[in-house]
């Protein structure tokens, strides 16, 4: 019965997020406390305990540093510059796109962030170059994406976050968030190739004249700025690589354990203030306030689902009435439904990624596959225009008469079309691994 009730208080918070468009984590905690509290009989410092601090920490130091980049603009000047290294082989321009926003979105700019300044440049491109609205939606939407899931960039920290919260080791965390990356910079590639080169577009983007004017060069805030958040990607990667590659030497495996994102993130932004390569009052404005909140508060209402024993029975229903090799696939389907109408950082992963030690153990599937189902699956249909992602898109439409052409684009065409995609990869990758 409490299951059944906790499970409908996670809908009932989707819902009314939705709805309202009042911030889902809201509705989560009050949810928590009145379940935890009255309905369970948890006191109130219990359910307070449940507020999921390892990962907002992570989250907030990871961003506040990466905000450097954004406020200075670096970010954007590297775009720029990017894009336009590309001006002589215009066809290849969707890939462009693709590559900047993936280059940009790693570097720790986040989806949302890539795409509020992405997006425009990219609409305009397709006005000038001859390419498809639907073409440099999905580009600069894959890429965005593709770059925020990087191990060391806001999607995959909290992907690794909620993977540790889920009970799966560190080292198999940062292996597993890997695969995410990599899975998400495949389905793009192939998705944009088909695009370019099956439909005609490519020959019409060499057929245009496109004309690009070189962007000015970085300043000295912006130089040391990429170099700063060069620096620290290297650090955070290298540690657990090392300890992946040799986990018998000491040193390594002594280094690698005094190594913390968040910590080292926080460090950085003390090296960014005392260079002064920001104003640190737009740089703390620049943290994605909501998207914390919205994580943590459902990540409260997880652990309470959790502790009702919630989670252990959608597992064991799932692993007694699905054939363990349609396992991925259904998560895959499930989660780009939720993805419709909620968003995948802070309702998607945080709802499915506990069930997956118990289920994976249960039917002897390798964790790291059902993981990369998950997001690939959430992800397909980020391109909607009723999701965040494609909202964005619209909104970035230099015309009114742009705008009412691509809406029926992104739902008829783009956002099937990226579902299929994620079909056909979650089915191979089930078959073939």
């Amino acid at each position: 019965m409490m299951s059944l009730l906790v499970v409908a208080a996670i809908v009932v918070a989707v819902a009314l997020g939705y709805k309202t468009k009042i911030n889902i984590g809201l509705f989560a905690i009050a949810f928590a406390y009145l379940i935890g509290c009255f309905g369970m009989g948890l006191s109130p410092s219990e359910v307070i305990s449940l507020w999921p601090l390892k990962i907002f920490f992570i989250i907030f130091s990871v961003c506040l540093f990466y905000s450097f980049a954004t406020v200075n603009g670096t970010l954007e000047k590297l775009a720029e510059h990017l894009i336009y290294q590309c001006r002589t082989v215009p066809q290849l321009l969707p890939f462009a796109v693709f590559f900047t926003a993936t280059v940009i979105s790693a570097m720790g700019a986040g989806y949302y962030t890539v795409l509020a300044f992405m997006a425009p440049i990219t609409l305009l491109l397709c006005e000038r170059t001859g390419m498809s609205l639907i073409t440099g939606g999905m580009a600069v939407n894959y890429g965005a994406l593709s770059g925020a899931n990087f191990v060391s960039s806001q999607s995959g920290i909290i992907f690794r976050g909620l993977m540790a919260n889920a009970g799966i080791p560190e080292n198999e965390a940062f292996i597993n968030a890997a695969g995410i990356f990599v899975s998400t910079l495949i389905i793009p590639l192939l998705v944009i190739s088909v695009l370019v080169f099956m439909t005609g577009h490519g020959k019409a983007m060499k057929a245009s004249a496109y004309v690009a004017t070189e962007p000015t060069p970085l300043n000295r805030e912006q130089k040391m700025t990429l170099w700063l958040t060069l620096a620290m990607m290297t650090i955070v990667l290298a540690a657990p690589i090392a300890s992946i590659a040799l986990p018998d030497n000491a040193t390594v495996g002594f280094i690698n354990s005094k190594m913390d994102i968040g910590l080292i993130a926080s460090l950085f932004s003390v090296i960014a203030l005392l260079l002064k390569l920001g104003d640190e009052r737009k740089a703390m404005a620049s943290v994605p306030w909501a998207t914390l909140i919205m994580i943590c508060g459902v990540g409260m209402l997880i652990s309470v689902a959790i502790k009702a024993g919630t989670i252990d029975i959608l597992a064991s229903w799932i692993g007694n009435s699905i054939p363990p090799i349609l396992v991925p696939i259904v998560f895959g389907v499930v989660a780009a439904f939720m993805s419709l109408f909620s968003s995948t950082l802070g309702v998607v992963t945080p709802a499915l990624f506990p069930m997956v030690p118990p289920i994976a153990s249960a039917l002897g599937i390798d964790p790291m596959i059902l993981f990369i189902a998950i997001v690939v699956g959430a992800q397909a249909t980020s391109i909607s225009p009723f999701s965040s992602g494609g909202s964005l898109i619209l909104g970035s439409c230099p015309t009114e008469q742009s705008r009412t052409s691509l809406f029926p684009q992104l739902l008829f065409r783009a956002a099937p079309l990226g579902f299929v995609a994620a079909l056909i990869f979650n089915a191979l990758l089930t078959f073939v691994y």
